[in-house]
């Protein structure tokens, strides 16, 4: 790494090295990132979807246990129905007179109605267990698929992190370091250029009379003051610090 001073005593010349070789070291770890392609993001939608599949399963465990309590209910309310149709009967061999007897006969009616709309009532949550057991089990099936799927996503992107994580962790001390000695409003700059970017690059060289990032031609004026290190030049079009050639070969 190049050695360099206190940030607020750095050249321009200094300030230009410092990014550059941050730009380096960044970029590196951003190769290794590029190594776990997509495996952390289909990590993270298969442990969502996980997540997602457990809950519902969880709700559908509830919706059936509070299904099979309304059916013992239901069980309960036919037989306290069948005993007073029972206890009608009884009484009705005991009446004194017509309108005794028509009012328990309409006790009886209403208590075998009653028992009517629980049976239908019990129909109903029985279908709707089954439905919710049928889909629970789809849910149960496509949960074991998905599990399956995350370990060997895990095992991958375990593997793949175990081969690189002591140099990645290497450069983002190094990365770490470098930027101690950056001035916060150039840091922060560099930064913002870097989450702008597609391919991360906020110092580029002038390649070929062109800006390294966005290709478009640099005036020769331009490319003049970039090679005197003595201020920093930014691309007019895309915003990228310049830094001239030969500052590649130095850090090779």
């Amino acid at each position: 790494m190049a050695k360099v001073k206190e940030n607020t005593d750095l050249t321009v010349e200094e300030k230009l090295k410092a990014l550059f070789e941050l730009q380096m070291v960044d970029s590196k770890i951003d190769n290794i990132k590029r190594m776990r392609g997509e495996l952390p993001l289909e990590v993270q939608d298969l442990e969502d979807e996980i997540e997602g599949l457990q809950t519902r399963i969880q709700k559908y465990e509830e919706d059936t246990a509070s299904f099979e309590e309304s059916i013992n209910n239901k069980k309960n309310e036919i037989k306290e129905s069948q005993t007073l149709i029972k206890k009608y009967n009884e009484q009705q061999n005991n009446v004194r007179n017509n309108r005794e007897f028509d009012s328990l006969s309409k006790e009886i009616e209403f208590q075998t109605l009653e028992i009517e709309l629980s049976e239908k009532r019990i129909k109903e949550f029985t279908i709707k267990i089954e439905d919710k057991k049928s889909v629970m089990t789809e849910s149960k099936e496509l949960l074991e698929d998905r599990m399956a799927d995350l370990g060997v996503k895990k095992n991958e992107l375990d593997s793949i992190t175990s081969e690189t994580q002591k140099e990645e962790e290497s450069l983002e001390n190094k990365s770490t370091t470098i930027g101690e000695v950056i001035e916060d409003r150039l840091l922060n700059a560099y930064k913002k250029i870097r989450g702008n970017a597609r391919n991360g690059l906020a110092v580029v060289a002038v390649e070929r009379d062109a800006c390294g990032g966005c290709f478009n031609k640099i005036p020769p004026q331009r490319q003049l003051d970039v090679r005197s290190r003595k201020k920093i030049i930014v691309c007019e079009y895309c915003g990228r610090i310049f830094v001239d050639p030969d500052m590649q070969e130095e850090f090779k």
